[in-house]
């Protein structure tokens, strides 16, 4: 098993290389850099007879800009090296964890990114766990009474929550509860109220459970469906199987026969999960419910920073949650061999 993670850490490299090179490839064609946005401001601030005061002595009035004013600007952001160089550059900063600093933030990217993870891990792992709380003991219960009326219903239930998108939903929940044309129930944006700071430490977690209700509701209902019928699946396929009738004809209960010796065979597909599915949980950035919510988060920031061409939060976000992402991947594996040790991986080749 040691070899088979070393081999897995090694082949982290090449994998972390190949993301962001390509990346990188495709930043150097795409239209709109940081510098042809800040060129196109400044111009159109000289044509209106403005003076930038961010920016000094990089234009000269109603002329526009020249070239050495724009080899200028080049230098300012790196543009002025080598493409080459600047991606060496960059790789041997990420080897420090230096993602280097935001082009319109004005702040590095790592403490950027620590920013908006209030919001992303308030959403994330409360999905995660209401997620897995809910759909193991429904598909559970969805097994066992395969076919009969609460299966059918609960199933249909759960299938119109995945059909619905979660911003729609969102956007419903604000209506009715958000005082809108109905109720006014729950807090229309951010992740506390204003006088947070001025509440006692149990009026705190209430105000910030009272702001979660709407967007976690939002983000979770889709999730139910897919994990809730995984776990049905998963534990008919196993009480289908022989073992579980020489269980039952040896008289054990029906409890034992479940939860003894189905169980603990069914929740493998779930759990080696885990792992990489709570890892990604710090880091869930949904755009849509994000807005929705006017919540400030990973989903927004990604967003903004694509948009706006600001390549260090690009690209040190992709190597930041790419780098998660394996890791994730590796637990996963290895967590297969912790609960079903009939994997062996030195078999593996």
């Amino acid at each position: 098993m040691a070899a088979y993670i070393l081999k897995r850490l090694l082949l982290m490299i090449p994998t972390l290389l190949g993301v962001l090179l390509i990346t990188f490839v495709v930043i150097q064609f795409v239209p709109g850099g940081p510098v042809e946005q800040l060129v196109a401001q400044l111009k159109g601030q000289a044509a209106q007879g403005e003076v930038s005061a961010g920016v000094e002595g990089l234009y000269r009035g109603a002329r526009g800009l020249d070239e050495e004013r724009i080899e200028e600007l080049k230098a300012f952001y790196g543009f002025d090296k080598p493409a080459w160089q600047r991606f060496v550059e960059m790789l041997g900063n990420y080897l420090t964890f230096n993602l280097g600093e935001s082009y319109f933030h004005h702040q590095s990217v790592l403490e950027l990114v620590v920013s908006k993870l209030p919001v992303s891990i308030s959403l994330g792992v409360w999905t995660f766990f209401i997620t897995y709380l809910t759909c193991i003991p429904l598909g559970v219960a969805k097994a066992v009474r395969d076919g009969t009326p609460f299966d059918v219903v609960t199933s249909t239930i759960i299938l119109i929550g995945y059909a619905i998108p979660g911003f729609v939903l969102g956007i419903t929940l604000l209506v009715l509860f958000g005082g809108g044309s109905f109720w006014d129930i729950f807090p229309l944006r951010g992740l506390v109220s204003d006088n947070w700071e001025e509440l006692s430490l149990l009026g705190k977690v209430l105000d910030y459970l009272w702001h979660m209700v709407l967007p976690i509701t939002a983000s979770v209902v889709g999730s139910f469906a897919v994990m809730t019928m995984l776990t049905k699946n998963s534990f008919l396929d196993e009480i289908r199987k022989q073992y579980v009738l020489t269980a039952r004809a040896k008289g054990l209960s029906e409890n034992a026969v479940l939860y003894k010796h189905v169980f603990r065979n069914a929740i493998i597909p779930l759990i080696t999960g885990f792992p990489g599915a709570f890892i990604g949980a710090f880091f869930t950035g949904s755009l849509l419910i994000e807005t929705i919510f006017s919540l400030d988060g990973l989903g927004l920031l990604s967003y903004n920073s694509v948009m706006n061409r600001d390549y260090p939060v690009v690209l040190g976000t992709l190597y930041l949650f790419t780098l998660l992402g394996l890791i994730g991947k590796l637990l996963t594996d290895i967590c297969y061999v912790i609960v079903d040790p009939r994997i062996q991986f030195e078999s593996i080749k």
